[in-house]
């Protein structure tokens, strides 16, 4: 986590002072709690909420902790300091430092999905409103990196939205698991907490009460989410790779906005080159990079050991900054991206007429041609174009087997574009809905 690929909304998550001010509200709703349920006196919760305001010291916690070796006791010691050492004995009763930690992560997830979300919904917007601003701008598709069939950029676009909107769903669901909190005390058992207290909590800070938990939430849910982001990230490079290969020279489709006074190269002043996606590509693999960690925090021995702990302590804030950033970087591409329709038309058209070779196969097969005769055929005058620089539609109108079961109308028809755009209202409907 750097600030050069950082959002401050997301960073403030993170920080020391929001770690412990959720610590804080965890401990004083669990003495209300308790107080109700008559474990601990009325007035000492009421004592711990005076320091509702208090602004925790980052520094002198971590000098208690150099001494005590232990974050979660450096901390109550430290708000003892505010409240007086009477009033805070009855803090953290029945209590284990996971119950602080686990509960604390969760809530910090789920504020990071909320922010992750909002990212996605800019990222989506872009997006459709790309695609219906090129809906019918025609394209070439590719497959394996050569000419395929005719599309259009209003369908690319379109089909990066129906990834992403899969990719938000997918989050929304993980939201959901993360969202648990756990009060349990130690071993998970409520031997000494009520689990009306883990009731409590969990209602004030907008989470569920984990159903079962060791003297941890089990990892298999934080596995779940950071899985998920992975996923979201290798949609953003998916995305990015298109407009990596349409800025290429050869290409040209597409590019990056190029500001005025930006300069692409120290060596080379034409240099135009296509860096926002290229570090989002870089950007998406720092995402999927806690992916395994994450995976192999769900193994822990017994009731709890803090294998998981420090790997946390990275993945939390790196990875979700990282994506939050890459999202909205993501939607400023989207948002700008330059598109050359013209470029895309001569690109299509340059093997001059190639890409209708299935048209020509199939009426040859529907004309009573058997398809390997057929193939046969059709291939034989693409490699003309291939080898040659011939146009195709001259090449069939000039073999006789072909003209044989074709007539010269027949062949001319088959490279109409407009047969291959017929049913973009369709897709178009299916990802958008029927208002589309």
């Amino acid at each position: 986590m750097i600030s050069r690929y950082s959002r401050p909304d997301m960073v403030a998550i993170w920080s020391p002072e929001t770690k412990f001010r959720i610590w804080y509200e965890i401990e004083a709703h669990a003495c209300d709690a308790q107080a109700a349920l008559g474990v601990i006196p009325k007035e000492n919760t009421a004592a711990v909420w005076k320091a509702k305001d208090v602004t925790f010291d980052v520094a002198r916690i971590d000098e208690i902790e150099a001494v005590t070796k232990h974050d979660v006791i450096a901390f109550l010691t430290h708000l003892a300091e505010h409240i007086g050492a009477d009033d805070a004995r009855f803090v953290h009763q029945g209590m284990t430092s996971s119950d602080v930690l686990d509960t604390t992560l969760n809530v910090q997830l789920v504020r990071a999905a909320d922010l992750l979300l909002s990212a996605m919904d800019r990222v989506l917007a872009a997006l459709k409103t790309r695609a219906f601003e090129h809906k019918d701008t025609v394209r070439i598709g590719r497959s394996h990196g050569i000419h395929a069939e005719p599309t259009t950029m209003g369908l690319t676009f379109a089909r990066f939205y129906a990834e992403m909107d899969r990719g938000r769903a997918r989050l929304v669901a993980a939201r959901a698991e993360i969202a648990t909190g756990a009060i349990s005390g130690a071993v998970g058992t409520f031997a000494n907490i009520d689990p009306a207290v883990e009731e409590h909590v969990c209602a004030k800070m907008g989470l569920t009460p984990e159903p079962i938990s060791t003297q941890v939430i089990p990892r298999d849910r934080h596995a779940m989410f950071f899985a998920t982001l992975g996923v979201i990230a290798s949609s953003i490079e998916n995305i990015a790779t298109e407009v990596r290969h349409m800025q290429r020279t050869e290409v040209l489709e597409a590019e990056e906005f190029f500001s005025k006074g930006q300069k692409g190269s120290s060596a080379m002043p034409h240099k135009r080159n296509p860096v926002l996606t290229e570090n989002l590509t870089g950007l998406a693999r720092l995402v999927r990079m806690s992916v395994l960690p994450a995976l192999e925090n769900v193994t822990l021995w017994h009731e709890r050991d803090i294998s998981h702990s420090s790997v946390e302590r990275a993945i939390g804030p790196d990875t979700t900054v990282t994506l939050d950033f890459a999202l909205h970087r993501l939607a400023g591409v989207i948002e700008k991206l330059v598109i050359y329709p013209d470029n895309m038309l001569a690109n299509m058209n340059k093997f001059r007429g190639l890409v209708m070779s299935q048209r020509v196969l199939l009426a040859l097969t529907q004309a009573g041609v058997s398809r390997e005769d057929a193939y046969r055929l059709v291939q034989r005058n693409a490699m003309k174009v291939w080898e040659q620089g011939a146009d195709f539609q001259t090449e069939l109108l000039q073999d006789t087997e072909v003209t044989q079961a074709l007539s010269e109308t027949e062949i001319k028809e088959k490279f109409d574009l407009g047969y291959h755009t017929k049913h973009v209202d369709t897709i178009f409907a299916r990802v958008f809905g029927q208002s589309a």
